[in-house]
């Protein structure tokens, strides 16, 4: 009874791992109620419309109201749309041609690099999609549209056959779910090994008797930050390299993108990564809490960054959150470059915050950091 009295008094104490205990279970409970859905709606989607006429904005409304895809641009060429599908702009594009009109009324024939109609379809295909398919959910919802009805944009008696629309899907047309997992892992492993590696990283040094020695040294705060950090970098940069190395191996996951570009964005997350890490450690009593806080930070981000589940399924408070984990912007940077060969150019947006969190990181890191025993 005593053993068991004194445990209940530390707990009661240690209010990080009284507020585990409580927010664990209800974040878990809040993600996969309220923010995972794997019911993909408002995909964003571009517009290429050739032919400019009534019809054709009736066509991109009728397809709108689906709210499968919500178009947010237009271009007046495919390869626009095609280099905005690269960017992560859009995921997907309509390709409306120019002589819509009489695909629509006469049935007529399709592009030519389209492929014939399979046995038993009563039409043609009228129209294009063109759409990233490394993510399998988000190129299903956009192959449900395939045989949408459109009967009432005929001219000619309700009985008309209805047409389809041709759906060509990029980097991944053989739909292989492993295309779009081997990137999204170098983000999910570098984010726990990462932070659990430099959050204890200061506590440590308290729990083994090493901080006295510090308070009488020189090193400034900032100096002992980046000092933490660079060991791990190494580390990083060796996971990658087997995920990557061993996706190429065992499932032909190969790196389309410039290796160059992949080392600098990588970089750039496992600097991030570490940051975060370190401000953890500045907060962290123990290395048991830094554990704890990991915990909290890792869950979030395989379940928000649109690794297990699409960033587009998800309801915009949850998006919201999502946009503050650096595991989110990763997961767009290492999919567009190994996917889909994005140049630095390209990531630019995300490449952007990653540097600016792990640079705004380490100050806050050691601006918290003082160098005394209390």
């Amino acid at each position: 009874m005593a053993i068991l009295r004194k445990e209940l008094l530390q707990l009661r104490r240690d209010r990080l791992t009284l507020g585990m205990i409580v927010m664990i279970p209800l974040i878990q409970l809040v993600l996969f109620g309220y923010a995972i859905n794997t019911e993909v709606r408002h995909i964003p989607a571009a517009v290429v419309d050739q032919s400019g006429t009534s019809l054709s904005r009736a066509l991109t409304q009728m397809v709108e109201a689906t709210q499968v895809v919500h178009f947010e641009r237009r271009f007046a060429t495919v390869e626009e749309a095609e280099r905005a599908i690269v960017r992560a702009e859009v995921r997907a594009a309509f390709i409306i041609p120019h002589d819509i009109d009489d695909r629509l009324v006469r049935n007529s024939s399709a592009f030519s690099r389209f492929a014939p109609p399979a046995q038993g379809e009563t039409a043609r295909p009228v129209a294009q999609w063109i759409a990233d398919g490394s993510d399998t959910l988000v190129a299903g919802a956009i192959r449900s549209l395939r045989l949408m009805p459109l009967g009432e944009l005929f001219r000619e008696p309700t009985n008309a056959p209805t047409p389809t629309f041709e759906v060509t899907l990029f980097y991944n047309p053989e739909q292989r779910t492993v295309v779009n997992i081997v990137p999204g892992l170098v983000g999910i492993i570098l984010t726990m090994t990462m932070i659990m590696f430099t959050g204890a990283a200061i506590v440590r040094e308290s729990e083994r008797g090493n901080m006295e020695m510090l308070i009488t040294t020189p090193i400034r705060p900032l100096e002992l930050m980046i000092g933490k950090i660079i060991p791990y970098i190494g580390i990083g940069l060796v996971q990658v390299f087997i995920i990557l190395g061993l996706g190429a191996l065992l499932f032909s996951v190969t790196t389309a993108g410039s290796l160059v570009t992949l080392l600098l964005v990588t970089l750039l997350f496992i600097f991030a990564s570490l940051s975060l890490g370190l401000v953890l450690s500045t907060v962290a009593k123990s290395q048991l809490q830094a554990m704890q806080m990991t915990v909290f930070v890792l869950l979030p981000s395989i379940l928000l960054s649109g690794f297990m589940f699409p960033y587009e399924g998800m309801p915009r408070s949850a998006q919201l959150i999502a946009d503050l984990l650096p595991a989110t912007h990763f997961m767009r940077i290492i999919r567009g470059v190994v996917l889909r060969d994005a140049e630095f150019a390209d990531l630019g947006p995300d490449a952007a915050w990653l540097l600016g969190f792990a640079v705004l990181g380490l100050i806050v890191a050691a601006l918290r950091f003082r160098k005394r025993l209390d």
